[in-house]
């Protein structure tokens, strides 16, 4: 598979979870922009069955490397970002596990059967970021108690392995010259932006501005009934140069830590 078929594979399966993002594109392609992306970005637990490395497996097959790692500790996170060696101008891929350990029994307990039911067949042969869910129908019994442990592993419990954002390349749009206008324009058009630690994460001290849309919702089928849940968001990047000229290409902690609430449900008892 070449990184052309698996970013057009994952595009799809992300806007089938994520409608809004289609919409978003569209908008800015009738403004006359071709939309770049700046970085991918995906959620998974900590086992050696399904973690970074496994995820990671396919994009370093192609010609990415690790080239940043990251620790959240007030949401139990490790992540990595990698770039591709030679192509500069291709998608980050930014991974990010939730460290179980750290966590309830219960919670643990329920990630060890999660992965249990996912066979070696499964994790190796497609690329693992197009799998989805690989375990039985959810329980919202289940679902409601990792929500007031973690709305990630919420999240990862119901929606599985797959994208969780793709973020559009602000720098590369012809007619914005910054985030601020970006974000007035998504909320002209009627979209809801995340507003935790406000509408735009980090700075230009920091050089990197990022700004987000709260995630789409669907609903989904559990085993006591269907409910309306968080699936994924569309991201917006303004790098600013560092000192030596180039442009930033990292991630800021304490602004991710903000992005992620993009999928946050707003309620913990369900």
């Amino acid at each position: 598979m070449t990184l052309e078929v698996l970013f057009n594979q994952l595009w799809k399966q992300y806007t089938n979870q994520t409608p809004s993002a289609d919409k978003i594109k569209q908008l800015f392609e009738n403004k006359g922009e071709t939309v770049h992306t700046d970085h991918i970005a995906f959620r998974t637990f900590d086992h050696p069955k399904v973690n970074i490395e496994k995820l990671a497996a396919p994009f370093l097959q192609l010609g990415y490397r690790a080239v940043g790692e990251y620790h959240f500790s007030k949401k139990k996170l490790y992540a990595k970002h990698f770039e591709h060696s030679s192509k500069k101008n291709l998608p980050k891929i930014f991974i990010s596990q939730l460290i179980t350990s750290e966590f309830s029994d219960n919670l643990q307990a329920k990630v060890q059967q999660c992965v249990d039911a996912i066979t070696e067949k499964e994790v190796n042969k497609t690329p693992f970021v197009l799998k989805g869910r690989l375990w039985e129908t959810p329980s919202l019994k289940t679902y409601g108690k990792l929500l007031k442990e973690s709305e990630y592993a919420a999240w990862l419990y119901v929606n599985g392995f797959c994208v969780n954002h793709f973020t559009i390349d602000v720098n590369k749009l012809q007619h914005f010259s910054s985030l601020l206008e970006v974000n007035s324009f998504l909320k002209e058009n009627g979209f809801h932006l995340n507003t935790s630690g406000g509408e735009i994460k980090g700075s230009k001290e920091e050089y990197l501005e990022q700004s987000s849309t709260l995630a789409d919702k669907i609903q989904m089928q559990f085993l006591e009934k269907k409910e309306n849940i968080p699936t994924c968001y569309y991201e917006f990047a303004y790098r600013y140069k560092k000192q030596n000229g180039e442009l930033f290409s990292g991630f800021v902690t304490n602004s991710a830590n903000k992005i992620f609430e993009s999928t946050d449900t707003g309620k913990k008892n369900i």
